[in-house]
């Protein structure tokens, strides 16, 4: 999406690497990140590996932060953080993905329908999985969080229970 704004064409490796090479903390609070068409562009322009290598260290910087970070996205667990000490693998069916995603953007406002949106979302799980650099995938040790049939409270006390116990193995390692 940034690219887009900044004029730049997502198919294009060096523009794209250039929008990722100057992007700032400040830039992942705005909402515009959270749309349609800033999953699509984030795919297009994330299957590039100039900018992967752009975001490395900006990714890496961040979840080494005092006290921890929560990070989330498709390379995190295997590239990003590798040796972070609580990794889940959070997946959903298709249908089910589609579903929330659809609510989200119809609740923003935006006409869209479930249909553009599933079909979306496969072509994003193909791309991603099967781009060369830092493709979709559940890390070794990552524990698989299956969302689909799981409330939103559901799906988050699992997740709380998770990193805690992740968390209590890691202190107890140190």
């Amino acid at each position: 999406m940034l690219t887009e704004r900044a004029g730049g064409d997502l198919d294009d490796p060096d523009a794209a690497a250039a929008t990722a090479r100057a992007l700032s903390a400040s830039q992942l609070e705005d909402p515009a990140l959270r749309t349609r068409g800033a999953g699509e562009a984030a795919s297009r322009v994330g299957a590039h590996p100039a900018v992967r290598a752009a975001l490395l260290d900006f990714q890496r910087t961040f979840a080494a932060q005092p006290g921890g970070a929560v990070l989330d996205g498709r390379d995190i667990g295997t590239v990003i953080a590798p040796d972070a000490p609580a990794k889940l693998y959070v997946t959903a069916t298709p249908e089910v993905r589609a579903e929330r995603r659809w609510k989200q953007l119809t609740g923003q406002g935006e006409a869209v329908s479930f249909e553009d949106i599933l079909a979306d979302i496969r072509r994003r799980d193909a791309r991603d999985g099967g781009r060369d650099a830092a493709p979709m995938r559940q890390a070794d040790d990552a524990v698989l969080l299956d969302t689909s049939d799981l409330s939103i409270d559901r799906a988050f006390d699992a997740a709380r229970r998770i990193v805690e116990a992740a968390r209590a193995r890691w202190e107890t390692s140190q």
